[in-house]
C-alpha cells in the first residue's frame, strides 16, 4: 500500500464561490498513478468547506441564498464582537462563514477504481468559500495501490 499527501492551492471568488477541484484531483492520481485505494481531502481554513454535488450555477445560487437565510452575514454574532475577544489586526467580521463551513463539513473521502475517482455522473468535489477572496489550500492524502 502507497500513501501520498500534496496540497493544492487556488485563489477563490468573492463571497460565498463554489469552485470545482475534480480535475485537480483527476490529475493528481494520474501524476501518482494511484489505480485503486481512496483520497482523504480536507480544507484547511475554517471558513471554508468541502461537498460533494452537482456543479450547476443556479445550485450554487440556491446554496448561496440557503446560507444567508440560515446564518445571514449581517446578523448579531459573538464572535463578531472584535474587540472582545484576543486577535490580530484587520481580523474580518465573518461568523456566519464559520457557521456555514461547519453545517457543510470540511472533508471528504473519495473511493479510487481503476485510476478514475469513484463519483456519479452529476458528482463533483467543490470547495465553498464562504468568506472570499482569499488564497486557499485543500490537503489530499492517497492511500492504496
Amino acid at each position: 500500500m502507497r500513501m501520498h499527501y500534496e496540497e493544492i492551492e487556488l485563489s477563490t471568488g468573492t463571497g460565498v464561490a463554489l469552485h470545482d477541484i475534480t480535475l485537480q484531483l483527476q490529475d493528481l492520481l494520474a501524476r501518482q498513478g494511484l489505480q485503486n485505494g481512496f483520497l482523504l481531502v480536507s480544507s484547511q481554513h475554517t471558513t471554508t468547506a468541502l461537498t460533494i454535488n452537482e456543479n450547476e450555477s443556479r445550485l450554487l445560487d440556491d446554496l448561496r441564498l440557503f446560507l444567508h437565510r440560515l446564518a445571514p452575514p449581517g446578523d448579531a454574532y459573538l464572535h463578531n464582537d472584535i474587540h472582545l475577544r484576543d486577535c490580530p489586526p484587520g481580523e474580518p467580521k465573518n461568523a456566519h462563514a464559520h457557521l456555514g463551513a461547519m453545517m457543510l463539513g470540511s472533508s471528504e473521502a473519495i473511493p479510487v477504481e481503476q485510476g478514475q475517482l469513484v463519483l456519479g455522473e452529476w458528482q463533483s468535489l467543490m470547495l465553498v468559500e464562504l468568506d472570499g477572496p482569499r488564497e486557499r489550500r485543500v490537503a489530499v492524502r492517497l492511500v492504496g495501490e
